[in-house]
C-alpha cells in the first residue's frame, strides 16, 4: 500500500510539472512546419533555452493564416502567427488583434528600411517562375512574353496563398486598369490554381506544367539539397515583386513575454541561420555565417516591385477584383 501511494505521488507530481510548462502556440503556414520545412529546427532550438512547449499549428498557406484569426477573433488559441506577409500587414493590422513587440529590434538586413514594431520580418525573396533549364530553352523576358509564350504554368489563389496574392499585386503593378484584359490573355497559359505553394510545387516537379510560381531562391533548394542545377527562375524586364515574411503578437495572448522571447529568438543568428535551407528564403538579418554556397548564383531582377501598408491594401483590393473578373469570363 505504501508502494502504490508513493507512486501515485510521483505520477501526481510529474503531472503537475507538465501542466506548469507554458505552452507558446504558432499558427504559421504547411510548409514551414514539413519535415523539411524550419518548424523541426526553430522547435528544438527554442525549447532548450525557453522553457516551454513551443507548438505549431499549421493552417494552410499565408493569406488562409490572416482568415483563420479573422474567424477565431479574440478567441484564438494563437500567442503568435508567423507566416503573414508585406501584403497583409495592413489588412491584419485593422483587425486589432495584434499588439507591438516588446523587444529591441536589431538592424535587418532588407533591401527596404523597416519601422513596423508590431510585424517583424523573417525573411524575403522575390516571386518569380520556375522552370526546368533541361525543358524550357525559350525562356520569357518578360510576363508579356509568358502570356503569348507555349509554356503551361500553374499558379496559386490570391485569396489563400501569398504567392498568388504576389502575382495579382505584380499583374495589377504592370498592367493598371488593363489588368483583366492581361489575366485573361494570362490565363491561355494557366493550367490551374491551387490552394496553396505546396501543391503547385509538387505539380511542377510531377512534370504537370512547365513553369510555377515560386521564388527566385526555390532552385537554392535543388542546388544545395539535391545538387541539381537544372531548375532556373525567371526575372522580368518589368521587375519581380518582393515578398518580406512576417511575423506579430496576438494582443491576447496569455504568454506574452513568452511570445517577445520568440520574436526576439526568431531575429536571432540561430533561427536566421536555419531560414535560407530549410525555407529558401533570403534571411531578415544574415547571421554572422553568411548564406549558405550557392545562393550567389540565383537570378537577382534588376528592379524590385513592393507595395507596403494603406497602398498595399489599395492594390490588393483593385488586384483581387482584376483576376476575379478575368476568371469570371
Amino acid at each position: 500500500m505504501k508502494t502504490l501511494t508513493i507512486a501515485a505521488g510521483i505520477t501526481l507530481a510529474a503531472g503537475a510539472a507538465v501542466a506548469e510548462t507554458p505552452v507558446l502556440t504558432v499558427y504559421t503556414y504547411d510548409s514551414f512546419v514539413s519535415d523539411w520545412g524550419p518548424g523541426p529546427a526553430v522547435e528544438a532550438a527554442f525549447e532548450k533555452t525557453c522553457g516551454c512547449d513551443l507548438k505549431f499549428v499549421a493552417v494552410g498557406d499565408g493569406a488562409e493564416l490572416l482568415s483563420r484569426l479573422r474567424l477565431e477573433g479574440a478567441r484564438t488559441e494563437a500567442d503568435v502567427a508567423l507566416g503573414l506577409d508585406s501584403n497583409l500587414m495592413a489588412a491584419a493590422a485593422e483587425t486589432g488583434l495584434f499588439a507591438p513587440a516588446g523587444i529591441d529590434i536589431p538592424k535587418l538586413d532588407l533591401p527596404i528600411d523597416w519601422t513596423d514594431s508590431t510585424f517583424l520580418p523573417f525573411d524575403w525573396g522575390w516571386f518569380a517562375f520556375v522552370y526546368d533549364k533541361t525543358k524550357v530553352t525559350d525562356v520569357p523576358k518578360s510576363l508579356d512574353d509568358l502570356a503569348t509564350s507555349d509554356h503551361s504554368i500553374v499558379i496559386e489563389d490570391p485569396r489563400s496563398s501569398t504567392p498568388g496574392l504576389g502575382l495579382a499585386l505584380w499583374m495589377q503593378a504592370v498592367y493598371g486598369d488593363g489588368a483583366t484584359e492581361a489575366w485573361a490573355k494570362l490565363n491561355k497559359r494557366i493550367v490551374t490554381v491551387t490552394k496553396g505553394w505546396s501543391e503547385a510545387y509538387g505539380m511542377f516537379l510531377d512534370g504537370e506544367a512547365d513553369m510555377v510560381l515560386s521564388y527566385t531562391t526555390s532552385p537554392a533548394y535543388h542546388l544545395i539539397a539535391e545538387n541539381d542545377d537544372s531548375k532556373g527562375a525567371l526575372a522580368f524586364d518589368e521587375g519581380n515583386y518582393m515578398q518580406i515574411e512576417v511575423a506579430a503578437k496576438l494582443a491576447g495572448t496569455d504568454q506574452p513575454e513568452l511570445a517577445d522571447k520568440f520574436l526576439a529568438f526568431m531575429l536571432s543568428d540561430e533561427f536566421q541561420s536555419i531560414i535560407p535551407t530549410t525555407n529558401w528564403m533570403y534571411p531578415a538579418k544574415v547571421p554572422a555565417s553568411g548564406l549558405p554556397e550557392g545562393f550567389e548564383t540565383l537570378t537577382k531582377p534588376a528592379k524590385s516591385i513592393i507595395f507596403l501598408g494603406d497602398e498595399a491594401e489599395k492594390m490588393r483590393k483593385a488586384a483581387l477584383e482584376a483576376w476575379l473578373a478575368a476568371a469570371g469570363r
